[in-house]
């Protein structure tokens, strides 16, 4: 229910059941928490330019790579790239995410999620200037390369900050909209891509773009409180004193609650504290524990899930797109940039469903619907290169029934899942393999795309990839749970 404190600020406040918070083991349960609509804009805002970052390079990179090659307006003495040249400043930025997220796995805990922000924040602001202002073609692969760290980082600690301090209410729907966000920041790249793909030197302009939103991204991580459940996480390890850290957790709290119930959130406080020494999180978890136990099994659904959501063939759909519209036709979309606008506005407004919905349908619905979408999409498109070479339009509607159902499944659902099943003591060590296991999928697609079309054919690949998606079906049906609605402590004990 919502009501107003005295000072006219919105709360809203689940109705618990009357044994709801007197269980036997001590939860933090969704009814318990009370907070202010206001209050949680900013902490999911800026972390999520983190994500809108990593869009705006996809995007601005596809005009970026025409623009440099041109002999007219690359602006460069070393426009004559080698495929293999341009392979790198394409990947470079993911060769960067690999290493991002390998070095999370070792950092994440020591830096904290807030503070992995700010270092993603500083990654993003060297690595854009380093690209824009190149004067030869190393120095640029090294600003992409440190523009890619920036990625990792900021994929990892990203959804662990939103998920630990948003209300459980609404959890759902903010990491979902931190996918909104990775879709925004595309279509703005595939924007600006288009303007400046002619202009004198326009892929400095293109990458030079994204160096305000880094440097509000930096600025406003700093001023946002750390994760609460990370510092108590520090306090029963033996990192600090354990009164002064539960003082500095209720403040945080607080401030992110919207200071509207100081005794509920002290509350609340107890309960995380009480759940980590119930679970045994008084140790520092050792590497063996990321592979044992809740953990195994959280690692499984969430390396699983972004596992499927990459080698279900999306960005060799994706690769497509472009071929697919010129053979229907589309003469005004003929040029690539505006086939990656018209394809970016889909996926934001289908984002933009699944955030409205994830928290009302719940998380395992929209993944078995859009996997399924995803998989007749897959077999239309092989039919349309093996059975139907002549008719276009089924190509058209296969490329927008995967496109849109990918954004309402996997796209932003991948993302929520592994953020929300990790146990805390193990979450960012978790998060940061399944984020490497992302990436690390992406590339394998990514490269082994072209050799695999030359061996079995365009059409039969497609097949293939849609064999994948009703295996991926089996595995939310048999592995995944359903997390809407609870708290992460209640996901922790459900595993």
């Amino acid at each position: 229910m919502a009501s107003k404190d005295e000072r006219g600020v919105e709360i809203h406040v689940s109705a618990p059941a009357p044994d709801d918070c007197e269980a036997s083991r001590p939860l933090l349960t969704a009814a318990c928490e009370a907070y202010s609509v206001s209050a949680a804009i900013l902490p999911f805002f800026f972390p999520a330019l983190g994500g809108l970052l990593y869009g705006y390079d996809i995007g601005a990179t596809s005009g970026a790579t025409i623009s440099l090659k041109s002999s007219t307006s690359s602006g460069t003495t070393w426009y004559n790239l080698s495929s293999v040249q341009t392979g790198l400043v394409v990947s470079g930025s993911l060769y960067g995410a690999l290493i991002g997220s390998a070095t999370a796995f070792t950092i994440a805990d020591f830096l904290g999620r807030r503070r992995e922000l700010v270092v993603a924040s500083i990654s993003y602001l060297i690595g854009a200037l380093l690209t824009a202002a190149a004067p030869n073609f190393l120095i640029m692969v090294v600003g992409r390369f440190l523009y890619g760290i920036g990625i990792g980082l900021a994929m990892h600690a990203a959804p662990m900050y939103i998920a630990e301090t948003a209300p459980s209410q609404i959890r759902g729907m903010l990491i979902s909209l931190k996918e909104f966000f990775i879709v925004l920041g595309m279509l703005l790249g595939y924007i600006v891509g288009n303007l400046y793909v002619e202009v004198l030197s326009g892929w400095r302009y293109m990458y030079a773009a994204s160096t305000p939103i880094c440097v509000i991204m930096g600025i406003g991580m700093c001023w946002l409180p750390a994760s609460p459940r990370w510092l108590l996480l520090c306090a029963t390890q033996g990192k600090g004193d354990l009164r002064e850290t539960k003082d500095n957790a209720t403040r945080c709290l607080c401030r992110l609650r919207g200071q509207t119930s100081p005794d509920l959130v002290s509350e609340q406080v107890n309960l995380i504290l009480d759940e980590l020494s119930y679970v045994g999180e008084e140790k520092k978890a050792g590497f063996s524990e990321v592979f044992q136990g809740k953990c195994l099994k959280a690692m499984i659904i969430g390396c699983g899930l972004v596992f499927f959501q990459q080698v279900t063939g999306q960005p060799s759909v994706l690769y497509y797109a472009a071929t697919i519209f010129q053979s229907a036709g589309f003469s005004g979309a003929s040029d690539a940039t505006r086939v990656s606008i018209l394809l970016g506005l889909l996926k934001l407004i289908m984002t933009g469903v699944a955030v409205l919905v994830v928290d009302k349908l719940g998380r395992r619905p929209l993944l078995i619907g859009g996997v399924s979408g995803i998989a007749v999409a897959l077999f239309l498109l092989s039919s349309y290169y093996t059975l139907f070479s002549g008719a276009s339009y089924v190509a058209v509607i296969a490329l927008l029934l995967y496109v849109g159902c990918y954004q309402l499944s996997f796209g932003p659902i991948g993302w929520l899942m592994i953020s929300e099943v990790f146990p805390l003591k193990l979450r960012g060590r978790g998060l940061s393999v399944a984020v490497l296991v992302n990436f690390a999928s992406n590339a394998l697609v990514t490269f082994a795309f072209s050799p695999l079309e030359d061996l079995i054919g365009t059409g039969v690949l497609f097949a293939s990839f849609g064999v994948i998606a009703v295996a991926s079906l089996v595995f939310i049906f048999c592995i995944v749970p359903e997390t809407k609605g609870l708290t992460l402590e209640e996901i922790e004990a459900k595993l």
